[in-house]
């Protein structure tokens, strides 16, 4: 293991390191630590008085303090509170389990993916491997990876680059624009990440010294973020709601970058009895049919494994049809969809939040319903996951399908909801053997070592040594001590003790 040990918290050149405090010194920017987005209580008052003067989306150096699922859910002004979270009924999800969805409305940009790359960009400032003054942080992503890393770039005063999918949703390339990125589109749709590989990998050998490349896909900080903070958010909304006869029984997300099923770590750790499902697009079956394709499920990666993701600790990989979610997304946010709704007993409440859960969130309550089915679940389980972003991001999909198949009726609400909610199955799913782990490991071979330049000898050693993975997750505790010395050589936090 000695030769795959993480350097992560060694100095890789001190005077990059004095030039990005120096930086940060000139723009007043104060770094959090881990520990202050796990438990935002113990951000210094200071910091708190002038956060209440900041709208959540501002392009302001203190909304840093904002990467915590904690935030009070306001557009302006806003404290921290406990994590911001739904329970689905059982009215809705037609099983017995109690599912629970964390929001990432409430974070800077409307998507968690604010956390994700701040633990890759921010732990290469504190140890002087990367130069705000000379260089730029280039994102590669299918959407919200590129959106959170150019706001924390921003927020951080490092100059960034955004390289995404074209057919990817307009929203997303006019607030990119917004916040000074630039900004290469390329061929094709969410599940065209080799042709967002290329245009990074040209982009590299052209700009060499300048550019420092972030990918999500293989970036450890994107699912240490997780490991730290959405593991410990979950684990803190189930021990507040649990009662005796409940137990804390599976995670499903979708596999995305892998990023968020960092937090299958942590809660393997303190729940070694759940089960973890890994989602992915039915139009794109990578893991489960060693598959192929295009889909229409924004913000799930596609077509290669993640190096970041560990096969070894899934129990479940299930596929989700993108046409259930593009069905959803209207019975959730048309008029005629909430008639219908209320009709079948859903909470008013409930109906006013729906707009919370974006697309690839819909996938992910899909996927947790249908593994409460697989494993015939009842009151006494309960499952989590995420919604990523909300409908904010989306509309422009909305606007498509309105003009592609007309008004949505209370009829089309009632189709929707039996067929899509109601008459979710079990198919298209694999409960996992040690052999299909394997197997699904093995896929990152054709990606990470053909391609990207890593080694044979480190993806064995992701299969083979017990302490691999373990030894990444810890990795924000050296961390935290490295975000305390950069900020205080900044003498920026003097003014709060």
């Amino acid at each position: 293991m000695d030769k795959f040990k993480d350097t992560q918290w060694n100095v890789v050149d001190e005077k990059v390191l004095e030039n990005t405090v120096q930086r940060c010194k000139e723009r007043d920017i104060i770094i959090p630590t881990y520990s202050q987005m796990i438990n935002p209580e113990t951000v210094p008052e200071g910091i708190k008085e002038e956060l209440s003067h900041i709208g959540l989306w501002d392009l302001h150096p203190r909304n840093l303090f904002r990467i915590t699922w904690k935030n009070d859910p306001v557009e302006n002004g806003g404290g921290f509170d406990g994590v911001n979270y739904l329970e689905l009924p059982s009215e809705l999800t037609g099983v017995k389990a109690k599912i629970y969805i964390l929001l990432g409305k409430y974070f800077p940009t409307g998507s968690h993916k604010v956390g994700a790359t701040f633990g890759p960009l921010v732990e290469k400032l504190i140890r002087g491997a990367f130069d705000p003054t000379k260089q730029k942080a280039l994102w590669p992503s299918t959407g919200n990876y590129c959106r959170g890393g150019a706001y924390d770039s921003y927020l951080l005063a490092c100059p960034s680059i955004a390289v995404l999918p074209e057919e990817m949703s307009s929203e997303r390339f006019e607030w990119l624009e917004k916040v000074g990125a630039e900004i290469y589109p390329t061929p094709g749709c969410e599940s065209n990440v080799k042709e967002v590989y290329d245009k990074t990998k040209e982009l590299k050998e052209s700009r060499a010294d300048e550019i420092v490349i972030l990918n999500q896909f293989s970036e450890f900080g994107n699912a240490v973020w997780h490991y730290a903070v959405t593991g410990r958010a979950m684990e803190e909304v189930y021990e507040q709601n649990k009662n005796d006869n409940q137990r804390f029984s599976g995670l499903f997300l979708t596999q995305g970058s892998a990023g968020t099923l960092g937090s299958a770590e942590y809660l393997r750790e303190k729940y070694p009895h759940i089960k973890v499902c890994a989602g992915e697009a039915l139009q794109c079956p990578t893991l489960l049919f060693n598959g192929y394709g295009g889909h229409r499920i924004e913000g799930i990666g596609d077509k290669h494994v993640p190096w970041i993701h560990n096969l070894k600790n899934m129990d479940m990989v299930a596929d989700i049809d993108d046409e259930a979610c593009m069905h959803l997304i209207r019975l959730f946010n048309e008029k005629a969809g909430h008639e219908y709704l209320r009709i079948q007993g859903i909470d008013q409440e409930l109906i006013n939040e729906l707009s919370l859960f974006g697309i690839s969130s819909i996938a992910n309550i899909i996927g947790s319903i249908k593994m409460a089915k697989y494993y015939e679940m009842n009151e006494s389980d309960v499952l989590f996951t995420v919604a990523t972003d909300s409908m904010e991001l989306y509309q422009s999909r909305m606007k498509e399908m309105r003009k592609k198949f007309g008004d949505y009726t209370v009829l089309n609400a009632a189709g929707d909801f039996q067929r899509y909610m109601q008459g979710i199955t079990i198919d298209y799913m694999l409960e996992l053997s040690y052999w299909d782990k394997k197997r699904m490991h093995n896929l990152k071979y054709f990606t990470w070592i053909e391609q990207q330049g890593k080694t044979v000898q480190e993806l064995n050693a992701q299969w083979y040594d017990d302490d691999y993975w373990s030894s990444k997750m810890h990795a924000y505790e050296q961390w935290d001590e490295l975000i305390d010395e950069f900020n205080e050589r900044t003498g920026l936090m003097k003014k709060y003790t």
